[in-house]
């Protein structure tokens, strides 16, 4: 199966700007206008990998076999999208593909690279069938150090590793300070006491962690999905803990842990209800990265627009790769419900062909809350003073 046409360009990106039309290059201009590049950061931004050059990353080899067919196809849409050619030469392929995204941006800032733990049993030993993939901290470390006018590292620790403890301490003293983690993804319920000593840890370090929230589309079992409910979080709100939702919980649903019937609530709900909680003021933010999706697009987007007392704790991600991925893309939606006019969903098309990543933070900053003019403040695309 040909994947080129759910992708970006497959070609190396030397000054894309020189490639738009006038309008589209004004439109480029005007959403970094008022912006210090220096303050510009994407707290959301993957690197994969196979192993290829000693890496250390891998995928499940469900992903890589024809006997798992739509493991096999998603894996060729992303492998497409980081403009891997040939897999004995994967990582390094799909790393540069990122640094021309970034470096060929003349506003560009710095991405937080995030490393991926792999899933972990509840006895602390790796559960490889059910880790989809896994991204090593040493990995991301050397790459965020070798170019640090682009990346700032992100370390992943899966708080069930027996190591969890010495591990925080590990990356810490290497200057990371936020973790990664996809509950969904990795095992982790961030309501066990489990995570006790792990919160503590991070408490003392200083450490903030980034978490999913809501429904993961690479997770399918329903037990999983429940780790993605925001309010599971709150046990690392009770340590003190800084947690930055991911995509603001946009998508799915679950229980109402709250409710006496556990009824079913959106996920978007229930991390405004965190947002909303006093005694976690200073201590719960959210990402909007992906959140103008297709299938995330409808009132989450909508209330992030309006409302300037959750905007004031959103900080931007573009959860790349996944901007690379134009089946993913679709803008006709935003025309529709009134968040973009007909003409600008033309510009951001041809800027979408000569960088997506551009394209994720014009169309941000385009958006309007349909029936008025009210947009993303300008702090939610800085660094946040209380994030750094």
């Amino acid at each position: 199966m040909c994947l080129a046409h759910l992708i970006a360009p497959q070609q190396t990106i030397e000054d894309p700007l020189k490639k738009l039309s006038g309008k589209a290059c004004d439109l480029v201009h005007r959403a970094f206008d008022g912006l210090d590049p220096a303050e510009l950061v994407d707290y959301h931004t993957h690197i994969v990998g196979l192993g290829a050059g000693g890496t250390g990353a891998f995928v499940n080899p469900r992903m890589l076999s024809w006997a798992h067919p739509s493991h096999r196809l998603k894996f060729g849409v992303y492998k497409a999208a980081c403009l891997i050619k040939d897999e004995k030469n994967a990582d390094a392929e799909m790393f540069q593909r990122l640094k021309d995204l970034v470096r060929t941006n003349p506003y560009h800032g710095r991405h937080r690279l995030l490393a991926f733990d792999k899933n972990y049993h509840a006895d602390g030993t790796p559960n490889p069938a059910k880790t989809e993939f896994y991204v090593p901290n040493e990995y991301v470390f050397s790459l965020a150090e070798r170019n640090p006018d682009l990346f700032v590292p992100a370390m992943s620790v899966h708080p069930y590793r027996k190591d969890a403890l010495q591990e925080l301490d590990k990356w810490a003293a290497r200057g990371g300070k936020i973790i990664k983690w996809l509950p969904n993804a990795m095992g982790i319920d961030p309501s066990s006491s489990l995570c006790d000593s792990y919160y503590s840890k991070m408490k003392e370090l200083r450490l903030i962690l980034l978490s999913h929230g809501g429904e993961e589309k690479a997770v399918e079992s329903e037990e999983d999905q429940k780790l993605g409910n925001p309010l599971l979080l709150r046990r690392a709100l009770d340590h003190g803990v800084k947690v930055i939702v991911a995509h603001c919980a946009g998508l799915g649903t679950n229980e109402d842990l709250d409710s006496p019937g556990h009824e079913q609530r959106h996920n978007f709900d229930l991390f405004v209800r965190l947002m909303e909680e006093p005694r976690y003021r200073d201590l719960v933010f959210g990402d909007i990265s992906a959140m103008t999706q297709f299938n995330r697009v409808g009132p989450p987007l909508r209330t992030i627009l309006e409302r300037d007392d959750l905007q004031e704790r959103l900080v931007n991600g573009s959860d790349y790769p996944l901007p690379a991925i134009n089946f993913l893309i679709l803008t006709k939606p935003l025309v529709k419900g009134g968040y973009i006019t007909t003409e600008q969903r033309v510009l951001l098309k041809e800027i979408y062909q000569c960088n997506p990543l551009i394209f994720d933070f014009v169309l941000k900053r385009s958006l309007m809350a349909p029936g008025s003019s009210k947009r993303l403040p300008d702090s939610v695309f800085l660094s946040h003073p209380e994030l750094s």
